[in-house]
């Protein structure tokens, strides 16, 4: 049978109030009666020797007579709530605080020596009393004789009845303490169990695919903290199962419409519907889907390499080369739209740390997309400056732009605005989410600003390289 936390803490509590009030009982009882009894035989043991004193005049024929000892005994008996005698070395009771009720009384076996190293004793005192007494004892002594003994005796019911009166006030201090100690448990139960307990059906209902449910929890603790960060990584996981749906959608559009060409364009060919002469033209066709197909599964493919970490290989290199070298690999394609490259450098060679295989990759999708989207006769201007420690490149161009609102999308997988589906079937759009994967594993940043049919410029930084 299992128990919540709760009721482990409540089992818990209540344990630990039970066994610390036995330990009270028992310790406490035993401590303060130990405690009284030395504390009384002390103070008897003290008035003891005051009162052997003033008889020791009496025995040398001094002061005082017998009657004015036993008047003097029975105040202070009285006072003390004790019994006292005045006892001859024989142990023969002389005077008695009890009005002489106990004169001539025969303390058989009398030895005023058997306290041991404790300067009192507890009992019945040779049973001439019927509950125990705690007795002190002290010599009446003068002229270097011994005459006598002054014996105090007080009942422990006494002691006893200052020892519960005693407890009772422990007693009630540690119910009060206990009770005043279950603040503490309503501080837990609000501040820990009940948010808990919200967080654990908040938890129940993301492992049910409840991936909407809010968690409130509205305190600026650690468990509030940990409610923000369910909360978070539901909407992460929300946005994650929403991207799954829209990249395996995507990737079927986008691998279905090249196979639905390259299956219509075979079956004309196989059912004759396409004569013998056109097969060069439709079999071109045909390699052509294959390529895009080709080119979506390795940008598929690149961006599964860039989500594993430490896949870079850094060297130095000269970005002004890396620039030049893949804008020239574009001219036939800038040729047949008469468009003109503007290359400016800051220095004649800048020197970057970084994947040069990757760098070269970004360039290419850069340019390739301000290509695409550039009008006939336009110029693509691109540029490389140093600033600080970084390296700044920016490819401008001066095509359809890109609106507002898809600005913040475009780094998206498989995602393209409304004008480039118009202007460029062919793409994938994985080229700038491959784009930023790049800079961003190198702990650089990509910007973009855009004006629409104004054009757009793509600005990112590499580390300038520290080697001579």
């Amino acid at each position: 049978m299992t128990r919540s936390l709760y009721t482990k803490f409540i089992l818990g509590y209540l344990i630990f109030g039970l066994l610390g009030f036995i330990i009270i009982a028992t310790f406490s009882s035993k401590m303060t009666r130990d405690y009284l009894i030395k504390d009384r035989a002390e103070a008897l043991y003290d008035e003891a020797n005051i009162l052997a004193s003033s008889c020791s005049t009496m025995y040398q024929g001094k002061r005082q007579d017998s009657k004015e000892v036993s008047s003097q005994l029975y105040a202070l008996g009285q006072y003390l709530r004790t019994e006292i005698w005045v006892v001859d070395r024989q142990g023969t009771i002389t005077v008695d605080s009890k009005g002489g009720a106990r004169v001539q009384t025969v303390v058989e076996q009398f030895d005023p020596t058997a306290v041991g190293n404790r300067s009192y004793t507890i009992g019945n005192y040779y049973g001439l009393f019927q509950e125990d007494v705690l007795s002190v004892s002290a010599p009446i002594t003068g002229n270097y004789n011994t005459y006598g003994y002054i014996l105090i005796h007080l009942p422990l019911s006494q002691i006893a009845h200052s020892q519960d009166n005693i407890l009772d006030i422990l007693y009630i201090t540690s119910a009060i303490i206990f009770l005043l100690s279950l603040i503490i448990l309503l501080i837990f139960t609000q501040t820990v169990y009940f948010p808990l307990r919200k967080i654990t059906v908040g938890a129940n209902e993301y492992a049910a695919g409840n991936l909407d449910y809010r968690i409130d929890v509205p305190t600026h603790d650690e468990m509030g903290y940990l409610s923000d960060t369910l909360n978070y990584m539901s909407d992460e996981l929300n946005k994650m199962e929403e991207y799954q749906k829209n990249f395996i959608a995507n990737v079927s559009h986008d691998f279905r419409s090249p196979l639905t060409s390259i299956k219509g364009y075979l079956e004309a060919i196989l059912d004759g519907t396409i004569p013998p002469e056109m097969y060069e033209k439709y079999l071109s066709r045909v390699i052509s889907e294959t390529e895009r197909l080709h080119k979506l599964t390795e940008s598929m493919l690149t961006l599964n390499s860039l989500d594993a970490r430490g896949y870079l290989s850094r060297t130095n290199f000269d970005i002004n080369r890396v620039i030049k070298d893949t804008a020239a690999s574009f001219e036939g394609t800038c040729n047949a739209k008469n468009i003109r490259f503007d290359l400016t450098f800051s220095d004649n060679i800048q020197m970057v740390y970084a994947d040069m295989g990757k760098i070269q990759q970004v360039m290419y999708n850069l340019i390739d997309n301000a290509i695409k989207f550039s009008h006939p006769d336009s110029t693509i201007y691109i540029q490389a400056s140093g600033r600080y420690e970084k390296i700044f490149v920016s490819v401008k161009d001066t095509g359809i732009g890109i609106p507002k609102d898809s600005i913040k999308k475009i780094w998206e997988r498989f995602y393209k605005t409304d004008l480039s589906r118009g202007k460029d079937k062919k793409g994938t759009g994985l080229g700038l989410s491959i784009v930023k994967e790049i800079i961003q594993s190198h702990g650089e940043n990509i910007d973009v600003v855009s004006t629409q049919d104004v054009g757009t410029e793509f600005i990112f930084s590499l580390p300038r390289s520290t080697s001579l």
